[in-house]
């Protein structure tokens, strides 16, 4: 495994951002990423999905990014969402990210307009070639409606050196394979959905941008350190005490439920800027009960 591939590997957790009276909440938020950075997470990734980007002002982007390089202080790769579905947009997100001390940028396929795969490679293209920093794609087909073909991203890789990384989020390990076939072993993969995390390790993956690790980030860290080390069985014993959490996670449009499962970890407010709103009674409750088994499963484990 190269340098760049190390950097890249582990868990990194796509952070939540924390609102209270529909203002960031910066003292949860800082209490969020300290907690991630002593679970020994890999990297951390500010204003994504998961932060409710689409949602966020430009100054509170940066705002967060810069504050998440400072709490990391080198001891997280910081990788900034920076996509949208408008190409010059998008550029200036990636530029102000890297202004603000980002590391890394992760940029979203173009949602809604759903450009063709040519469109895809000159989106990116132009993305990359804004930036000095390694970019890594992000392929979620439910959310955008389109997907990275294997093709467009090994097209990409050729274009342009520092497109290095894709967070693959189709919801299939299969699409791993077709990644390697196409581009090769230097391409960084990442898992994209939790409950996939396992499977793509061993099919090729270094890695996954977690949603789960909010909540849960030492089990995370130690299932990927575990497959790293050759202990698969502890690895399939630590994936199977999180499935239920993972499957928790989305019983309700991310991030609605990961943050009510801080909330009831009395880590952070549940509070969603519309048009998100907060989990259902019913799912909250559901919520309770899972992180109470999951609380069990985590002693009986340790």
């Amino acid at each position: 495994m190269d340098n760049l591939s190390q950097r890249f590997a582990g868990v990194f957790t796509a952070l939540v951002t924390p609102f209270r009276s529909d203002a960031v909440d910066w003292e949860a938020f800082d209490a969020l990423v300290n907690r991630q950075i002593t679970a020994g997470v890999a990297g951390l990734v500010p204003v994504g999905t998961t932060g409710e980007a689409a949602t966020l002002s430009d100054d509170e982007a940066d705002q967060l990014i810069a504050r998440t390089v400072k709490l990391a202080d080198g001891r997280a790769l910081v990788m900034a969402g920076a996509g949208g579905n408008d190409t010059r947009k998008t550029v200036d997100k990636i530029q102000r990210a890297e202004k603000a001390g980002a590391d890394a940028v992760l940029v979203v396929t173009p949602y809604y307009n759903r450009p063709t795969q040519s469109g895809l490679v000159a989106h990116y293209t132009a993305a990359a070639q804004a930036t000095s920093l390694p970019v890594m794609l992000y392929s979620v087909p439910g959310r955008c409606g389109i997907e990275i073909a294997p093709d467009t991203c090994a097209a990409l890789m050729e274009r342009c050196a520092n497109i290095v990384a894709i967070k693959e989020a189709g919801g299939s390990a299969t699409r791993v394979t077709q990644l390697r076939a196409a581009c090769g072993e230097k391409l960084i993969i990442h898992s994209g959905d939790d409950a996939l995390t396992l499977p793509f390790l061993s099919l090729g993956a270094c890695g996954v941008t977690s949603v789960v690790a909010n909540v849960a980030p030492t089990p995370m860290v130690a299932m990927v350190a575990a497959w790293q080390q050759g202990e698969v069985a502890q690895a399939l014993a630590y994936h199977e005490m999180i499935a239920e959490l993972v499957d928790g996670m989305f019983v309700e449009s991310n991030p609605g439920p990961v943050k009510a499962a801080l909330a009831l970890a009395n880590l952070a407010s549940p509070e969603l800027r519309l048009p998100l709103v907060t989990v259902s009674d019913a799912n909250r409750q559901r919520l309770a009960g899972i992180l109470s088994r999951f609380g069990s499963a985590s002693s009986s484990l340790r």
